[in-house]
């Protein structure tokens, strides 16, 4: 029997390779190394505690789609017109009820220890507004986006391939699909990779546009717009009444104008590299928190609203869990029926093809039910402990039920749970 002993050093030996491997590989500079590298030993002490068993609670029934790695961004959309929600995976979709696998364009099944896919995040929406939902791709950070026009019909071939808001490459590995400005369509929150600024790229609002638009709300180079940054989120921190955009180096002090460019950055302590950041009151003090997850090594957080010593508004740092590592995506819905959001996050499952600590580790996915007022604040639930998460977590009804599903693709396949959560 392997002793823990053995595996906490092949961790700690896996964690040093990783990180030899994500500086050739990503160019970052040394200070995010230093990060990673303390990560990898805090990863590596905690290793006897991440590697308990963990049991699903049972309050999700499981459909395996496919255990083929096609993607690690996922969507939904009702792309036939059949009024079913049908699943989509990077290049392909699955035709609901019975998951029949069809291909928007060529693609393949890629080796999960070896290579990442062609599609990180995924979004269903009707981009043109032709009545027909398209697919929204998000490719390997730093590259520009795009988006699949659907044919109208199963046989009219491949869908057309349009390259979002001029090419820009999209930084930071958790871009968010929010409503910026509050039109009802979703949009993309991210990081413009040449001019290091914080963007949200506009869906189109009238019929037959094609064209996605740049805007700007930060200034130039600043936090959180790297390549391979990690964390971003979007709520109102300061309560003022307008969104802002938090990263893990700080906040940026959101404004009416949202095309200005020139929102405030107020630096503050946001904890590790993380996953999306959720803005929330998790502690019912009237102040919004942030709950985050990190994307490569242990831990789920929430940050606590503060004042520091000069006055202004800081975050302290509560460990949330410890169950599972390389929590690189999350999402809030409420999966309980209590008019209260939920917190869902999972494991990428070998997010770095098996050479991070623990992230060969099984697939485990959770749920967060927030009890403010009551302290933890919180209470933690297994839905599963053989997928993880991918890069973007779907919670949407898919059965009809009026109950929000999970839909996650990563490595480890294409994976649906259907809620069955008692309120």
């Amino acid at each position: 029997m392997t002793t823990t002993t053995n595996i906490i050093s092949r961790r700690i030996l896996s964690g040093m390779l990783a990180f030899c491997w994500i500086t050739t590989t990503y160019g970052q500079e040394k200070s995010l190394f230093n990060v990673r590298q303390q990560q990898a030993t805090n990863a590596a002490t905690n290793v006897a505690k991440s590697t308990k068993p963990v049991v699903p609670d049972g309050d999700f029934k499981k459909t395996t789609l496919t255990r083929d790695f096609i993607s690690e961004g996922v969507a939904v959309a009702d792309l036939n017109k059949d009024g079913k929600m049908d699943i989509v995976a990077g290049y392909y979709w699955f035709e609901a009820p019975n998951w029949t696998r069809h291909e928007m364009a060529p693609s393949r099944v890629f080796d999960p220890r070896k290579e990442y896919s062609e599609s990180f995040l995924n979004l269903g929406m009707d981009v043109n507004q032709d009545g027909w939902d398209d697919v929204v791709i998000i490719d390997f950070p730093g590259k520009p986006g795009f988006w699949f026009e659907n044919p109208k019909t199963q046989s009219a071939g491949q869908w057309k391939k349009h390259i979002l808001a001029d090419s820009m490459g999209i930084a930071n590995e958790s871009p968010g699909f929010i409503d910026i400005d509050g039109d009802g369509r979703l949009d993309i929150l991210c990081g413009d990779k040449a001019k290091k600024q914080i963007v949200w790229l506009k869906a189109p609002t009238k019929p037959g546009d094609t064209e996605w638009q740049r805007f700007a709300l930060s200034q130039e180079n600043v936090p959180g717009t790297e390549t391979f940054s990690h964390g971003i989120g979007y709520g109102d921190v300061n309560k003022d009444g307008f969104n802002d955009v938090v990263v893990r180096e700080g906040w940026f002090e959101g404004t009416a104008d949202k095309k200005s460019g020139n929102w405030v950055f107020h630096p503050a302590d946001l904890g590790e590299p993380c996953s999306h950041m959720q803005v929330l009151d998790v502690n019912g003090d009237g102040k919004n928190d942030v709950v985050s997850a990190s994307a490569h090594a242990l831990g789920i957080w929430w940050h606590e609203q503060v004042m520091d010593e000069q006055g202004k508004i800081n975050f302290k740092t509560h460990l949330m869990s410890n169950t599972t590592a390389q929590t690189h995506s999350s999402i809030m819905s409420d999966l309980n029926g209590d008019g209260r959001k939920d917190y869902i996050t999972g494991k990428r499952f070998l997010a770095h093809h098996g050479r991070d600590p623990g992230d060969s580790d099984p697939g485990i996915l959770l749920w967060f039910e927030f009890t403010p007022g009551k302290e933890p604040y919180y209470k933690e639930h297994v839905i599963d402990n053989d997928s993880g998460a991918g890069l973007n977590i779907v919670a949407q009804d898919m059965n009809g039920d009026k109950k929000p599903d999970i839909v996650i693709a990563n490595k480890n396949g294409v994976f649906l749970f259907e809620n069955k959560v008692k309120k």
